[in-house]
């Protein structure tokens, strides 16, 4: 056997904090998760949690210190190196000596697992089991992944007494230099599409490029919704001799957090171009990195570099995932929000888990609320919001903007403000209130609500872990917002980290409804809202570009359905259960004909 990976799952990042501390938690098993290294507060405080925790000695990081910002990333990642690390010997000597704990970790295990199939024929063998199984789990076991995420639009200037820093201390590319500083060995996430002056900055580490042997100690992963997208990123990158080690395709909408629509491009179409043109992705870019090491005198490899695809976004059955790994030829499915109810994964308060457990499928939905302008999956009832309209009952708007890490319009200052601050809620607010009398009372609503609808993200993505925890917030009370995925809707009781394992390999069902329609037909339903939505706000006069898109839009659905029509016909995977499905496409496909797309106003 090979060290490959355990699983055939990953858990993606979730907000700033709810996927904080999940390598400590879960790695231990071979699950790869992901940290958001964007905050370097939450960051520091984990630190110094975990720091206690464990009896370790890492000393506190000032921000007053030169480059505080990276060198808290990377002391927070050697950390959770050396805790993972420690779990994992402990855990690999408990299952050496406990047979039921043993039995349970195989549980875990995929079906279609080697390692399940070596330790079941071990057990089998009742003749020195202690060393044969210790040998075998030294050769064969590997801890998960921490990977990291880095934003890459969450790249705003820094300042040191109004003197603007270099770019290299702009807040993404210090969580890059913290990352390419620590010794882990793993992959970065590269989200929200392409800055090419990030990017050019991943050139200055040597980890991140092949050693003598091709091996590269530092990955990258892009996250990306299509594959126009991943071709544009890998030849970018692959021209200064970088290497992308897997392209992580999430669906545009049926998604956590901030999401990315596409021009009604639909994730089956979109796998299926992934997997016929996957080729073309490894010579383009191997023929271009190869050149670019050639160049820099940097060592080349012989042939390309191992290339994943992985895919994520609404997936909630063991069918499901099983159809992604074998129809697409995928490396790893993402299991992202339902993750969420499982607190051995995930840093979420009670009260807010509750909340999840407790909301159905209206109380999901797409917000304006994010300060990055782009639409943010949430939920309705988050102590948030709920704090947001007490304080807009006293005409109170805006948040205290402590982190700064959103603060990007220039609108009012160089230093960038954030669009969810007091200071830029009240400015528009009052230019607002100066063009009243030229405007009807929905169009002075609509406008207000604007405004006023967004929310600190900073404070409120992070609050959940502070206070699973019991650390101590500072500064206004803003409350927890969270970024479900719509698929959430479906998962209705906090489990064990046994129980989703096992659900997501089909060997237990935790859903009780058993009515919840293909992942597929979730997103295209999304999909056609979206675009309805988009239409009938569009309250100015239709321009032709508009019309354009729109156009484009419909009919890259209306591809997308003929496609799944004919998948569902012919896939072993809908033998059973396949009339449903073609009636919800059937469904479907007549609301999207009978969308009428608005001619261009004369």
């Amino acid at each position: 056997m090979t060290n490959k990976p355990l699983h055939n799952f990953h858990i993606p990042v979730m907000g700033l904090a709810y996927t904080i501390d999940s390598p400590i938690r879960v790695a231990q098993y071979g699950i790869s998760s992901v940290v958001s290294i964007i905050d370097d507060e939450i960051i520091e405080k984990m630190k110094d949690f975990y720091n206690k925790k464990f009896n370790l000695n890492y000393l506190g990081i000032s921000n007053k210190m030169e480059d505080y910002r990276a060198k808290r990333i990377t002391d927070y990642l050697d950390m959770m190196d050396d805790i993972v690390n420690e779990k994992f010997e402990s855990f690999k000597q408990e299952i050496t000596k406990n047979k039921e704990a043993l039995k349970n970790f195989m549980g875990m295990l995929p079906n279609t697992s080697d390692l399940k199939s070596g330790l079941q024929h071990l057990l089998n063998q009742k003749d020195s089991l202690g060393s044969s199984i210790r040998n075998f789990i030294d050769a064969n076991l590997q801890p998960g992944s921490i990977d990291v995420n880095i934003m890459t639009k969450v790249d705003k200037d820094n300042f040191k007494k109004n003197e603007q820093l270099p770019v290299i201390y702009n807040d993404a590319h210090a969580s890059l230099r913290g990352f390419a500083n620590s010794r882990l060995s793993s992959s970065m996430v590269l989200s929200a599409g392409m800055n090419p002056r990030l990017y050019s900055y991943i050139e200055e580490f040597n980890d991140f490029f092949p050693d003598q042997n091709g091996f590269l100690k530092k990955k990258i992963i892009l996250k990306v919704s299509d594959f126009r997208s991943a071709m544009i990123q890998g030849n970018f990158l692959a021209k200064k001799g970088l290497w992308v080690s897997e392209y992580r395709v999430e669906s545009g909408l049926n998604c956590g957090g901030h999401a990315f629509a596409t021009e009604g491009l639909l994730l089956g179409p979109i796998m299926e171009e992934f997997k016929q043109k996957k080729n073309d992705l490894i010579q383009s870019a191997h023929t271009l990195m190869t050149a670019a090491l050639e160049q820099k005198g940097k060592p080349t490899v012989a042939g390309p570099l191992e290339m994943k695809i992985t895919v994520q976004g609404g997936v909630g059955t063991s069918h499901e995932h099983e159809f992604l790994l074998e129809n697409y030829n995928v490396d790893s499915v993402g299991w992202g929000s339902p993750f969420l109810l499982v607190p051995e994964a995930t840093s979420v308060d009670t009260a807010t888990r509750k909340l999840l457990v407790q909301s159905k499928q209206e109380d999901f939905y797409l917000s304006t609320i994010s300060p990055l302008g782009v639409p943010f999956n949430t939920v309705r009832g988050t102590s948030n919001e709920i704090l947001k309209h007490q304080k807009s009952a006293k005409d109170k708007f805006g948040s205290a903007c402590s982190k700064k890490l959103l603060a990007l319009s220039k609108e009012f200052s160089p230093k960038g403000t954030c669009t969810a601050s007091k200071k830029y809620q009240e400015i528009k607010l009052k230019e607002l209130q100066a063009e009243k009398e030229l405007l009807t009372t929905a169009q002075f609503d609509q406008r207000k609500r604007e405004i006023t609808d967004k929310s600190c993200l900073c404070v409120g993505l992070v609050n959940a872990a502070y206070m699973e925890q019991n650390i101590e917030i500072k500064g206004e009370k803003q409350g927890v917002v969270i970024c479900p995925g719509p698929n959430l809707a479906f998962f209705d009781k906090e489990v064990s980290l046994s129980e989703m394992v096992q659900h997501i390999y089909g060997n237990t069902n935790i859903m009780s409804d058993n009515q919840r329609p293909n992942m597929f037909i979730n997103e295209l339903k999304i999909y056609i809202e979206h675009l309805k939505k988009e239409i009938n706000s569009s309250f100015e006069r239709t321009t032709h570009s508009q019309t354009k898109k729109w156009n484009t839009f419909k009919a890259n659905l209306l591809n997308g359905i003929s496609y799944y029509e004919n998948l569902f016909k012919t896939s072993r995977f809908f033998e059973k259960g396949g009339e449903t499905v073609c009636l919800q496409l059937e469904e479907y496909k007549l609301m999207l004909l009978n969308t009428e797309i608005p001619q261009i106003s004369k």
